[in-house]
């Protein structure tokens, strides 16, 4: 199977051709402008048969990376994550998707993305800003307001931001919150930025739903399956069940519950709010919404009778393999690369559609990019004035694909192994990187890139 860099390539590549772009402008659109590779070391003391720390640690050591894709549009844009299996192809093909999203909701960046090989949850607290505090060090130079600006993703959160910016701070020797975004409110954060990507899901499916006369809001109550239960998953789980949808099943990384009739996603919230977290989710939910709900796997969630399946988690969930098994009308990508070039193929040809994570999860950078925005000025907004501005941009983004797809296309492109794509200009994905693609095309031209 291809990696998810290749993935992410063969859709720049498409819609380049689709777009006459030269070889040359190409390869300038594929290129990464900068790879930092480092390593953060973190002392742990060992402890005695007594219980007591006896001088004497040992030394973990963590690979990380920055990935700087491309800033013809503006400062780099992306978050940093923190996740065991991290690695360089995953974090440049992160990166790269990055650039595609902000040109695509049209705001003024370019594309990043970081990440540590650490499992947050092994680490203590005061380890956790450990390696917070590091990773900035590593970086601080080559990062900032106007050049660089990172924000949470898998594994990090308000907390880590909050750690980094102090640290940013103290290194450049006065207090800059607007180095950082998803940061918490105290210190500038924005309101509504911790359930952006979640609401931004939100709205582009019901704009989405719009177009698609197999379903009626609320009456006909459609069935969703999500996979991921974390800070988006679970957002837009709240949302959507508030709406009228009939959110049948939810998962989190332990296991994932299924009712055919229904979850309650208020009272599951309420239990995760109860514990902390929700270490054991088939359990805590069946209890949640009264014994009902039966425990599936993670990879059966996928595979259930719903009308929407939205993953929430990570890339490649969804691949050649399992795809010819998905009973889902509606694929909402609110994870990075969840279905493979060779899956969309399959879903293409029974009917499925789409909607890509460029698109589907733009909500979250757009929240970022009105925190800058405040930051810039220090001037800020309520929740409801923040969410507005975002649903303008999303529902914005979302006609001008629509509009691509439905006349903007080429006459029936074709997909990485020669075969039609569905509709006149292509796939929903299809349209979105041709309207990004020629958006960062058109800036590198401007600028004497190319």
């Amino acid at each position: 199977m291809a990696t998810f860099l290749e993935n992410t390539k063969e859709h720049v590549r498409i819609a380049a051709s689709a777009l006459g772009l030269s070889s040359d402008v190409l390869a300038m659109l594929e290129k990464i402008k900068e790879v930092h590779t480092f390593e953060i070391p973190l002392p742990r003391a060992r402890r005695s048969l007594g219980g007591g720390g006896d001088g004497a640690g040992e030394t973990r050591v963590f690979k990380a990376w920055r990935v700087q894709h491309n800033d013809a549009r503006g400062p780099y844009k992306g978050g940093i994550r923190y996740h065991p299996d991290s690695n360089l192809d995953e974090v440049s093909a992160l990166a790269s998707l990055m650039t595609w999203k902000t040109a695509l909701v049209g705001i003024p960046y370019g594309g990043a993305k970081g990440a540590v090989t650490v499992n947050p949850k092994e680490l203590s607290l005061k380890e956790l800003e450990a390696v917070s505090r590091s990773y900035v060090r590593k970086l601080f130079d080559v990062i900032g307001p106007q050049r660089d600006i990172p924000a949470p993703d898998v594994g990090t959160n308000p907390q880590v931001m909050a750690w980094m910016v102090d640290e940013y701070s103290k290194l450049i020797g006065h207090f800059e919150p607007n180095a950082f975004t998803g940061k918490p409110v105290e210190i500038g954060g924005s309101f509504g930025r911790d359930t952006a990507t979640g609401f931004g899901g939100a709205v582009i499916l019901r704009e989405y739903l719009k177009s698609d006369s197999r379903f009626q809001i609320p009456d006909s109550r459609p069935r969703v399956a999500i996979q991921g239960f974390g800070a988006v998953g679970a957002t837009i789980a709240q949302l959507l069940f508030g709406d009228g949808y009939r959110v049948v099943a939810l998962s989190d990384s332990r296991g994932a519950i299924y009712d055919s009739e229904g979850i309650n996603v208020d009272e599951i919230m309420r239990v995760k709010e109860e514990r902390g977290s929700v270490n054991n989710l088939p359990c805590s939910l069946e209890e949640a919404a009264g014994g009902k709900c039966r425990a599936v796997s993670n990879e059966e969630l996928l595979e259930l009778d719903a009308d929407i399946l939205i993953p929430a988690a990570l890339e490649n969930v969804i691949t050649g393999e399992n795809a010819g098994r998905i009973k889902a009308r509606v694929i909402l990508e609110m994870a990075n690369g969840p279905v493979t070039p060779e899956a969309e193929e399959v879903l293409a040809k029974a009917g499925v559609e789409v909607v890509p994570d460029i698109l589907a999860n733009a909500g979250g950078v757009v929240g970022s990019y009105f925190e800058w925005v405040q930051g810039l000025q220090r001037f800020y907004w309520d929740e409801d004035e923040v969410n507005g501005k975002i649903e303008r941009i999303l529902v914005k983004a979302m006609s001008a694909v629509e509009k691509e797809k439905t006349n903007g296309g080429p006459p029936r492109s074709t997909s990485r192994r020669g075969s039609p794509s569905h509709g006149l200009g292509g796939s929903w994905r299809e349209a979105a990187y041709r309207l990004a693609v020629g958006r960062v095309a058109e800036a590198m031209r401007l600028r004497g890139w190319v």
